[in-house]
């Protein structure tokens, strides 16, 4: 299962690169990913507290595996053990002219709970994806 959402944003790709990547500041700004700890370096284990609109807040210690500066970050989690309920976050920014990208947030969802959790994922899930992507252009455009 994935959910997709994006946003075009008047502002560098720089810029929102460095709103993505600074996870200390989660806290200050983002409605979805409530916390965020950790570097952002490929291989390493960072903590996200997620606040789906809805649901009760989780907390997961995904790793980064993609990290290509002002283009693209991923992280991959996994719940309780492979194959039970994994995803891999990703954003994506596209630079659509000198001064304005598009923001992708996606996540590819795999395992036995998936069938279970669908319909909140697609609803709730997508939702916060949805708040963050306009947090991030709120800020961004600032």
């Amino acid at each position: 299962m994935e959910i997709y959402t994006d946003i075009e944003i008047s502002a560098k790709a720089e810029k929102v690169w460095n709103i993505l990547t600074n996870l200390n500041d989660y806290s200050n700004w983002n409605p979805f990913l409530v916390k965020a700890e950790g570097t952002i370096q490929k291989g390493a284990k960072i903590t996200i507290h997620v606040q789906p609109p809805g649901l009760k807040s989780m907390v997961f210690n995904p790793t980064i595996v993609k990290n290509e500066e002002n283009r693209t970050l991923a992280w991959e989690g996994k719940f309780i053990l492979p194959g039970i309920f994994d995803g891999e976050h990703t954003f994506i920014i596209e630079e659509l002219g000198s001064k304005t990208v598009r923001l992708i947030q996606k996540e590819m969802y795999t395992g036995l709970l998936i069938p279970f959790m669908a319909k909140k994922l697609n609803k709730n899930t997508r939702s916060g994806f949805e708040l963050m992507n306009q947090a991030v252009k709120n800020l961004a455009e600032s």
